[in-house]
């Protein structure tokens, strides 16, 4: 599963010690449930849904076996440093411009975290690989799908 360190922000923490506690409590005990309510129906009713309801556990079971070892094996992220630096690191925010002028902006954080809707997105991705190190003001290019994409860093917090 996770053999090394997991990096997590302090929300992403709380985050997943949050589902942690909604799957050992209430998500459990609806499968639980789920299963009794299958097991009464009788042979030829029960079995899609007593099937059904045991891989829903299995896959619960499962989630709760990665956050508790994504929770163990955490390192937490310091975001007051990477918001102080003026490099960017894991943690940093970053603002960038494309060439036509387009604005983004995204927070670099460990794999377990990323969110792109959200604007979080993985140091280990491609576009979080070229903006380790950078500095306000520095150019970076993509590969992307669609050709080569540069963005220049406009703020680092």
């Amino acid at each position: 599963m996770y053999e090394r360190r997991v990096l997590l922000t302090q929300d992403g923490i709380r985050r997943l010690e949050a589902e942690l506690l909604e799957l050992r409590t209430v998500k459990r005990a609806e499968v639980a449930q789920q299963i009794r309510d299958a097991q009464e129906l009788g042979m030829t009713e029960t079995d899609g849904q007593y099937e059904e309801a045991k891989n829903q556990q299995a896959f619960l079971e499962g989630r709760i076996q990665e956050i508790e070892k994504m929770l163990e094996m955490a390192e937490v992220i310091d975001e007051s440093a990477a918001h102080a630096s003026k490099e960017v690191r894991v943690g940093s925010t970053v603002s960038l411009r494309t060439k036509d002028n387009k604005r983004r902006k995204y927070q670099l954080v460990g794999p377990a975290e990323t969110n792109p809707a959200e604007g979080r997105i993985s140091d280990e991705s491609p576009l979080g690989r070229a903006l380790l190190g950078k500095k306000r003001g520095e150019t970076v290019k993509i590969q992307a799908p669609g050709g080569t994409v540069e963005m220049t860093i406009t703020s680092i917090s």
